[in-house]
C-alpha cells in the first residue's frame, strides 16, 4: 500500500511539472509569405531573383538528367545489372546514387566554369541575370555539342523549322538538349550490346549443357548466375564499367 501511495505521488509530481512547462509560452517561428505593394524597386527586383531561383531549383533534377552524362551512366548501370540477371541487386538507390556522383565528378570542370564565369559575378552584382545565363549556359552547350551526333542535331534542327544555323552558338538548348539525349541513349545501348555479350555466352553455353543432361526442369539461370557472378569478380566488373564509362566522356 505504501508503494501503491508512493507511486501515485511522483506520479502527481511528474504531471506538475509537465503541466507548468505546458504553460509556459513557447517562442514559435512565424513565417509570411504576401504579395505587397513597394515603393523601392531593389525589393521587387530581390523577390524575382528569389523566384527564378526557385524555378531553378524545382527543375534541378531535369537538368542533371537531361543535360549532363548522368543518361548514359544510368542507362549503362541498368544494362549491366539486367545482364547479371541479379533482379534488384544492386537496388535502384544504389545505382542512382553511383549514377549521381559519377556525374558530379565528370561534369566538375563544367561546373567550377559556370562558378567562375557565371556565379560569382552575378552574387557580386558584376554581371545582370540575362548575361549570367549566357555565361553560364556556353560551357554546358559545349559538353552537349561534344557528344551530340550531327545526324541528331540536323534531325531536330529541321524539326523545329529554324533558319540554318551559322555556327553552333545559334542553336537554341530547346534544340540542342533533345538532341543530345538522344545520341547518349544509342551511346549508353552500344555499351549494354557489348557489356551483354559475354553473360549472353554463358546462358547459352549453361542453357545446351543442361539440354544435353535432359535436365529440362532445372532453369538456366540458376545455374549460369553464378558463374556470371564469378566472371564478374574476377575481371573486376565494376572497376571496367566505371572507368570505361568515365573515359567516354
Amino acid at each position: 500500500m505504501k508503494r501503491f501511495i508512493t507511486l501515485f505521488l511522483l506520479v502527481v509530481l511528474a504531471l506538475s511539472f509537465c503541466s507548468k512547462a505546458w504553460a509556459a509560452p513557447v517562442p514559435l517561428p512565424k513565417i509570411d509569405l504576401s504579395i505587397e505593394q513597394s515603393d523601392e524597386p531593389q525589393e521587387v527586383v530581390d523577390s524575382i531573383k528569389l523566384l527564378v531561383i526557385l524555378t531553378i531549383l524545382s527543375l534541378a533534377p531535369a537538368i542533371i538528367i537531361l543535360m549532363t552524362s548522368f543518361t548514359r551512366i544510368v542507362v549503362v548501370l541498368s544494362f549491366t545489372r539486367n545482364a547479371l540477371a541479379t533482379q534488384q541487386t544492386p537496388p535502384n538507390q544504389v545505382l542512382i546514387g553511383l549514377a549521381l556522383f559519377l556525374t558530379f565528378f565528370i561534369m566538375a570542370p563544367v561546373y567550377s566554369e559556370i562558378k567562375t564565369n557565371a556565379l560569382d559575378p552575378y552574387l557580386a552584382n558584376s554581371i545582370s541575370q540575362e548575361e549570367a545565363f549566357e555565361r553560364a549556359s556556353k560551357p554546358i552547350k559545349e559538353f552537349m555539342f561534344k557528344h551530340t551526333r550531327e545526324k541528331d542535331l540536323a534531325l531536330f534542327v529541321n524539326l523545329s523549322k529554324m533558319d540554318r544555323p551559322n555556327n553552333k552558338d545559334d542553336i537554341p538548348l530547346t534544340v540542342l538538349v533533345p538532341a543530345f539525349v538522344i545520341s547518349e541513349l544509342k551511346t549508353a545501348f552500344q555499351m549494354g550490346f557489348i557489356i551483354f555479350i559475354p553473360f549472353l555466352v554463358i546462358d547459352m553455353v549453361v542453357a545446351s549443357t543442361l539440354m544435353s543432361m535432359g535436365m529440362f526442369m532445372l532453369p538456366p539461370v540458376m545455374v549460369s548466375l553464378p558463374f556470371k557472378l564469378l566472371l564478374f569478380v574476377m575481371v573486376d566488373g565494376w572497376y571496367l564499367v566505371v572507368k570505361s564509362l568515365v573515359e567516354s566522356f
